[in-house]
């Protein structure tokens, strides 16, 4: 019998193999890794329903961020983007830092939304005189120096150095230089949910005293009234901050900023409502073009980019640069 279903796999290649052969060229191309990524014409988010607020109103218009399509360089979206207009090859270099892997930095983007969505609830609440407590802050290693001599991990989160609880960046920096070159800073840190004791050197470049670490901080928050801010797994960065914080003010006061326009923006924020660059703005200007946007709200820094792209289209969208949250606020309140 072995033989018999021996006989007829070998008859089924011998006149198949033409066809199994090329499904698997065609499988293997897709999941070639190479060094490139494509930006494309993104979309928009609604954030009405991502944002819940206790006692919220309803809006008569739209807040939505939006956001850059970004895919895989393998070969065939790679020869796709010399065909389709707006598809742009990025090197994977450009945007990753030194050798990280592509899905290395969307762990490191995810945290970047975490960032903006504390400092967005932060800013929305201040500026609408809600109760707002920061109850703890995350101290997440995001990028580790070659020339760093550490035993510590991208993603740990640092907790205490020498036995100095870390309270903030700047009190990070201050042990690092209160110590000499050479000196090793014993690190207590959580990883993958457990405390773990790791070391690392200080050492010098440009006069300066350096560990070799990026870190970025989020928060755990309590406010009054409550909220829930719903993001989803694929969703990462940080460029949704002003969107999200003008969208949690919106519920959080008695006057809609919207009135009725659909209001599409992007823009990083800090806990101070400083409105930061981002990229990909033409990406993003498009395709809030394409869910029919009133009005585009931009970073001051990519004003210049975004405003060739409404000339280059001839784009009826209304473009508005915007450096702080309280220069936003004000714009929205003088649309008629």
């Amino acid at each position: 019998m072995f033989n018999k279903l021996y006989e007829k796999l070998k008859r089924f290649l011998q006149i198949n193999w033409k066809f199994i052969l090329s499904i698997i060229i065609i499988f293997g191309l897709f999941y070639i890794d190479l060094p490139y990524v494509i930006y494309a014409p993104g979309g928009t988010i609604d954030l009405e329903n991502r944002v819940s607020i206790n006692n919220e109103k309803t809006s008569s218009g739209k807040l939505s961020m939006a956001y850059v399509k970004m895919i895989k360089g393998n070969l065939p979206f790679l020869a796709a983007s010399y065909i389709i207009k707006d598809w742009d090859l990025i090197k994977r270099s450009e945007i990753t830092m030194d050798n990280e892997s592509v899905d290395n930095m969307i762990k490191r983007d995810h945290l970047y939304l975490l960032e903006s969505l504390s400092n967005a609830t932060i800013v929305a609440y201040r500026k609408a005189e809600k109760d707002i407590k920061i109850k703890k802050k995350n101290f997440n290693v995001i990028y580790i120096d070659e020339k760093s001599e550490t035993s510590l991990q991208l993603y740990d989160k640092l907790i205490s150095v020498d036995d100095t609880m870390i309270t903030s960046l700047e009190e990070y920096k201050n042990i690092v230089n209160s110590h000499e070159v050479g000196d090793t800073l014993n690190l207590k840190v959580i990883r993958d949910n457990k405390e773990k004791n790791v070391t690392i050197k200080v050492y010098e470049n440009n006069n300066e005293k350096l560990t070799g670490l990026a870190i970025l901080t989020t928060y755990d928050l309590e406010t009054n009234p409550k909220i829930e801010i719903k993001s989803k797994q694929n969703e990462s960065g940080s460029s949704g901050g002003l969107m999200l914080a003008l969208s949690i003010y919106n519920k959080l006061t008695e006057k809609d900023i919207t009135k009725g326009k659909n209001i599409v923006g992007t823009g990083t924020i800090n806990e101070n409502g400083q409105v930061g660059e981002i990229d990909g703005v033409k990406y993003k200007l498009l395709g809030a073009n394409k869910n029919n946007a009133d009005v585009f709200l931009c970073p001051k820094e990519n004003y210049k980019e975004a405003k060739k792209i409404v000339n280059k289209y001839k784009l009826k969208i209304k473009l508005k640069s915007v450096s702080t949250f309280d220069e936003a606020i004000n714009y929205l309140n003088s649309l008629k």
